[in-house]
C-alpha cells in the first residue's frame, strides 16, 4: 500500500515538474503566469544551492553591510526630526528611509535571509533539494548577515556621533523601541515581516523591469518601517547598536528579541509564501 502511494506521490511531482517546464507565457508583454514565477523561483533557489558555502557567506555577509544603510538613514532622520516633530510621528517618518538598505540588497542581488527564505524553501517542497541542505544554507545566510550587521553596526555607532549625524541617545531610543515589546508580539510580528518578505521576492520574480522592482521593494519594506515590524536582519543592527550605548538592553534580551525575530521571520516566508503559491499550483495540476 505504502509503495503504491509513494509512486502516485512519484508521478503526481513529474506531472508537476512537467507543468513548471511547460509554463510560458504566450505574451511576453503580459504578466508572468503563476506557473513562470514559480518555475524562476525554483530555479533561482538551486542556482543558491549550487554556490559554494565561500560564496554564500561572502555574499550574505555583504547584505548585512548593505542593510545597515536604512540604519544610518534611520538614525539620521530621527536625530534630524527630534525637535520638529513628536517622537510617535518620529517612528512614522523613518519609514520613508527604511528602504533603501532593501534596495540595495535586492537589486545588487546578494543574499539575505528573509528575502531568500521562501526562494530555499521551494526546491525542497520540490523535491529538487533536501531539508537538511537547507537548514545549512539557512544557517550560513544568518551567520554571514549577523555579523555583518554587527560590523556595519560597529562603524555606524563610532562615525555617527564623530560627524555629528546622530548621537547615542538616537541610537539606544531606536534600539529600545525595537525590543520593547512582549516575545508573543515579536513572533506574530516577525511572521507578517517574513510574510512581506517572501511576497516581496514573489512580487521582485513577477516584475519585468528595474523600475518595477525599486518601486515593490520600496512599498513593502515601507509598509513594515511604518508598521514596525519585526525584520530579523535590519533588527540585529538596531538592538545590537542599542546595545552598546543603553543599560536597558542587556546581552539576553538581544538574544532572544534577535531569535525570535528569526524564527518568525522564517515562519512567515516559509508557510505563507512558498508552501502556499507551491501548493496552489500543485493542487491545480491533475494526477496522472
Amino acid at each position: 500500500m505504502d509503495s503504491e502511494k509513494d509512486k502516485a506521490q512519484e508521478e503526481h511531482q513529474e506531472k508537476v515538474d512537467q507543468e513548471l517546464e511547460a509554463s510560458e507565457s504566450n505574451d511576453k508583454t503580459s504578466s508572468k503566469t503563476h506557473g513562470e514565477i514559480l518555475k524562476e523561483q525554483i530555479i533561482e533557489g538551486c542556482e543558491t544551492y549550487d554556490r559554494s558555502a565561500k560564496s554564500i557567506l561572502l555574499s550574505s555577509f555583504t547584505a548585512g553591510l548593505e542593510i545597515g544603510f536604512s540604519f544610518l538613514m534611520i538614525c539620521s532622520v530621527f536625530s534630524f526630526f527630534q525637535d520638529k516633530v513628536t517622537e510617535p510621528t518620529l517612528y512614522k517618518l523613518i519609514a520613508l528611509v527604511y528602504p533603501i538598505g532593501f534596495i540595495l540588497v535586492v537589486l545588487g542581488q546578494s543574499i539575505l535571509f528573509t528575502e531568500q527564505t521562501s526562494l530555499l524553501t521551494l526546491p525542497v517542497l520540490s523535491n529538487k533539494r533536501s531539508i537538511l541542505s537547507m537548514l545549512k544554507i539557512w544557517g550560513i545566510v544568518i551567520l554571514g548577515n549577523l555579523v555583518g550587521g554587527i560590523l556595519i553596526a560597529l562603524t555606524l555607532c563610532w562615525i555617527g556621533p564623530n560627524l555629528g549625524i546622530f548621537d547615542a541617545e538616537v541610537i539606544a531610543k531606536i534600539g529600545e523601541h525595537y525590543a520593547d515589546y512582549d516575545l508573543l508580539t515579536i513572533l506574530v510580528s516577525a511572521i507578517l515581516a517574513g510574510w512581506l518578505m517572501g511576497l516581496l521576492s514573489w512580487l521582485v520574480t513577477s516584475s519585468k523591469d528595474t523600475s518595477s522592482e525599486i518601486l515593490i521593494i520600496y512599498l513593502i519594506t515601507a509598509v513594515m518601517g511604518f508598521t514596525g515590524l519585526h525584520h530579523s536582519i535590519i533588527g540585529n543592527i538596531e538592538i545590537f547598536s542599542g546595545m552598546l550605548v543603553s543599560s536597558e538592553i542587556n546581552l539576553f534580551i538581544y538574544l532572544k528579541t534577535l531569535t525570535t525575530a528569526l524564527i518568525g521571520n522564517a515562519l512567515g516566508a516559509t508557510i505563507f509564501v512558498a508552501l502556499l503559491k507551491y501548493r496552489a499550483f500543485v493542487f491545480n495540476v491533475k494526477m496522472p
